[in-house]
């Protein structure tokens, strides 16, 4: 079961629990999360600052965190990428290694055509 306080002052209700927590909407958080951001304070003092439980603020911050991270991993499926300064022997040539462990090595210029064409095609 919910219920809905209005914080004094603030002009916005916000829904509890039947504990009694507070529930944040996204949007306010992440709001939160950006003045943290700004303030250069440490999480235990911005939260204690704020009135914010401590755990709650930490939650935040991980999931935050988490999501930066899996949309960086989203946008950029490469771990590595090493080239060598000439083509020519065995183990020259350009690698390029996926984030799930698939590598592809292009050793010739007809190579690099054809790896262009499969990263163009990968990524649409």
């Amino acid at each position: 079961m919910t219920s809905a306080t209005e914080p004094e002052g603030s002009g916005q209700i916000l829904k509890t629990d039947k504990l009694g927590r507070v529930q944040v909407p996204p949007d306010r958080r992440e709001a939160i999360l950006d003045e943290f951001e700004r303030s250069g304070m440490t999480g235990t003092a911005f939260a204690e600052r704020y009135g914010i439980k401590y755990q709650a603020f930490a939650s935040w911050r991980a999931k935050r965190k988490q999501a930066k991270t899996a949309a960086s991993e989203k946008s950029s499926p490469f771990l590595l990428v090493e080239a060598a300064e000439s083509i020519g022997s065995p183990g020259d040539g350009l690698e390029i290694e996926w984030v799930g462990g698939a590598r592809l090595r292009v050793r010739t210029r007809d190579e690099v055509v054809l790896a262009a064409e499969l990263l163009r095609a990968l990524r649409s």
